[in-house]
């Protein structure tokens, strides 16, 4: 079996990690709701290629406003069938978020695979309500190698 590889994506429409923990809570409620479980899941229109390696232990890292700043497992991939007939891919997620190293990202469309020697060193779970670095430090930071 190959090793992991993780993805990354941008997390449109969210500020920052507490945003993107307050949509997947939503996220959760609607797939409740919908007879799924109370699991955290992301739908894209596309199915990864390198699925066996993103299930053999690869994340999701989250690009938020220009920079990875959390990360999540993916437990799985399930077909889902929307409203239109349109086959999508519903990444599973493991519920919680990890803060990462704050690393920069320019804008790009749909997801990229990210090698695990690229990927942003871990910081610890994303706990709500805790204080945190303000971004800018942390990204300088990051940048001479503190964080």
């Amino acid at each position: 079996m190959a090793g992991p590889v993780h993805l990354l994506k941008l997390s449109v429409g969210t500020e920052s990690v507490e945003d993107l923990a307050a949509w997947q809570d939503s996220v959760v409620e609607r797939n409740r709701a919908a007879g799924l479980g109370a699991v955290v899941t992301h739908t894209t229109r596309m199915w990864p290629r390198r699925e066996a390696e993103i299930l053999a232990g690869g994340s999701i890292y989250w690009v938020i406003r220009g920079a990875v700043l959390c990360r999540q497992k993916v437990l799985g991939l399930e077909e889902r069938i929307g409203g239109d007939g349109i086959r999508r891919c519903a990444i599973v997620l493991e519920p919680g978020l990890v803060r990462t190293s704050p690393q920069p990202r320019r804008p790009f469309q749909g997801w990229r695979y990210l090698k695990p020697t690229d990927a942003p060193a871990d910081l610890g779970a994303y706990v709500p309500g805790e204080e945190t670095l303000p971004r800018e430090l942390a990204e300088e930071l990051a940048a001479l190698g503190v964080l």
